[in-house]
């Protein structure tokens, strides 16, 4: 007889109690997921990276970058708010998502995973340079983009990232331990119910975390030849980890920065302001998302994509105003 697990139902677990069926979601966002995305795979250096792609090519780019154990459909319900005015893409770095794995991974393959996408779809082709949006994990990929090449970039936004100083990074490093199996669930409904977020956090908007719990797993056929259902990341890819980029240090960074963070949040906050002002350039804004944790775009998802908005017409119209002084 097989044992039936007990699912609790607590904050690490919201989708529990909907037993596999879909919260319900206002318009706005059916509308988003509705707008789909062009979905193909670009090869950077053996591995075939999954790419989304919304809005016509020759306007202005955006390329989302995102976090530890994300993909790229975390941003399918922001993306297309910006699908009018920008050409806009994201990718799920190699080892998550829907892209290939690797025998080993680094900051520099991300980092030439982001400018191949940024290429292949059409970023670079606007007179007006692309602009790099990374949350989390993705905001120390951002950093290693403008660290190589920010002449090359518009403006970056930080969206809370886990700004550690070399020495925590080290130390964290050190603490990692060897990764753990992924687990294999029976039925879609047992893997749905166990979704929770990393760092651990509540979610009112249940119909967010639904999605992304349902883009983050996929079916497997196991040894005895049944289907399961497990979580789409590679839990290798920290294991001898090649550490490069970031650049710790941003404040003579080629390009504007800006900076974004949840005002619940233990990563980026307004008390840290005066430790991350001295690695940023001087004069870059910090904006703090009300009633937000860490997750942004699944607790506060309109007010982000306001605050990118309002960040995207500020550095045009200093861009404005550089040329006019001209």
């Amino acid at each position: 007889m097989n044992k039936v697990e007990t699912i609790v139902d607590d904050r690490r677990h919201l989708l529990a109690p909907f037993h596999g069926e879909r919260p319900p979601a206002p318009q706005w966002f059916d509308e988003a997921i509705a707008d789909a995305p062009e979905r193909t795979f670009t090869d950077v250096r053996g591995a075939q990276i999954e790419t989304l792609a919304w809005g016509e090519r020759g306007k202005p780019g955006l390329l989302f970058v995102h976090g530890n154990g994300a993909c790229a459909d975390w941003w399918s319900f922001i993306a297309p708010f910006f699908a009018e005015t920008h050409r806009v893409a994201a990718f799920s770095m190699s080892g998550m998502g829907g892209s290939g794995w690797r025998d080993r991974y680094s900051y520099d393959l991300y980092v030439d995973e982001a400018f191949a996408v940024a290429e292949v779809t059409g970023l670079f082709a606007s007179p007006a340079k692309p602009v790099i949006i990374g949350h989390s994990f993705g905001a120390f990929i951002t950093s290693g983009i403008v660290g190589r090449a920010g002449a090359r970039v518009g403006g970056a936004m930080l969206l809370d990232g886990p700004f550690l100083g070399s020495a925590a990074r080290k130390r964290q490093r050190e603490m990692r331990g060897a990764p753990r199996p992924k687990r294999v669930y029976d039925t879609l409904e047992q893997a749905l119910a166990r979704f929770r977020f990393s760092p651990d956090q509540d979610c009112e908007n249940l119909f967010i975390a639904d999605w992304i719990a349902r883009v983050s797993l996929r079916k497997v056929r196991r040894s005895d030849d049944t289907i399961g259902w497990t979580w789409r990341f590679d839990p290798t890819r920290f294991t001898g980890f090649l550490h490069g980029y970031p650049a710790n240090d941003l404040s003579m960074a080629q390009c504007p920065i800006a900076v974004i963070g949840g005002s619940r949040s233990g990563f980026v906050t307004e008390r840290r302001m005066d430790e991350l002002a001295p690695y940023l350039p001087k004069g870059a804004p910090f904006v703090v998302i009300p009633d937000s944790d860490h997750h942004i775009m699944a607790d506060q998802p309109m007010a982000l994509v306001a605050a990118i908005r309002m960040q995207l017409a500020n550095w045009g119209s200093a861009v404005i105003a550089r040329h006019s002084r001209s």
